[in-house]
């Protein structure tokens, strides 16, 4: 079980000091897939990077399985449990896909072990293993790339930040039934951070970040018709402003 308690994180810009997270707690329960979304710079991705260690609180904790790791380094983190797929992928030069697999799992893993987890992504084992995570490698291919890393070994809790990302339909859809598997086993907890709706109605609970506080947060059945009638009325206001028939108002 992750838990999040009274989260602060106001950094520095150029001397100045900026509210990016602000007094946030909630708790993801083993198993429970907890989908974030809210406006672009309200703070998702950022709450996430505190989760993993990238970045570090200025205020509150963050604990996994009743043990506080708010200090805990990122490789502490990974030990503990935690997957983290960043929304812009690392990439690394030199090193091949087949090697990142293996080191993300932690152990030796064989040429059918490689082709299912990137199979999982729609990728084929035989054009990519080889091949070096680096630039020649687009965005999208890179991201699926990140996601099987996550995928090659159990965690307690995965982190995805906007999976969906540079995807293709075709490996989103087999991406969406990965997740629903995942949360099907309840064996992990998940954490999403999406716009994307299929998504987000693949959630047990929504929580909406803006400003960097939690907007609003709850069971999806609860949340997610506020969020399609919102967007809904986005649509209407764009639709006057252009001229358009969104609506009758």
């Amino acid at each position: 079980m992750l838990e999040v308690r009274n989260l602060v994180f106001h950094p520095l810009d150029n001397g100045v000091e900026k509210s990016i997270i602000e007094d946030i707690s909630f708790a993801v329960p083993d198993g429970e897939m907890l989908v974030i979304t809210g406006p672009n710079g309200g703070g998702k991705s950022t709450m996430a990077k505190l989760l993993m260690g990238i970045e570090k609180p200025d205020g509150g904790q963050i604990i996994l399985d009743g043990q506080d790791i708010t200090e805990f380094p990122i490789a502490e983190r990974a030990k503990a449990g935690i997957g983290f797929a960043f929304q812009q992928p690392l990439r690394f030069k030199g090193m091949t896909v087949r090697r990142l697999l293996i080191l993300a799992a932690g152990r030796s893993l064989s040429e059918n072990d490689c082709c299912g987890l990137l199979s999982m992504v729609g990728l084929c084992a035989q054009e990519y293993s080889d091949r070096e995570a680096d630039a020649t490698l687009s965005g999208g291919e890179m991201k699926r790339i990140e996601i099987a890393t996550v995928l090659a070994k159990p965690h307690n809790l995965c982190i995805f930040d906007e999976p969906e990302a540079g995807i293709d339909l075709w490996s989103f859809s087999m991406l969406i039934k990965k997740f629903e598997q995942i949360h099907k086993e309840k064996k992990e907890s998940l954490i999403l951070i999406s716009h994307q709706e299929r998504i987000i109605r693949m959630a047990d609970r929504i929580m909406v970040i803006s400003d960097g506080k939690i907007d609003r947060i709850g069971p999806a059945e609860e949340i997610l018709p506020t969020l399609l009638d919102s967007s809904s009325q986005e649509a209407c206001c764009y639709g006057q402003q252009k001229g358009g028939d969104y609506c009758e108002a």
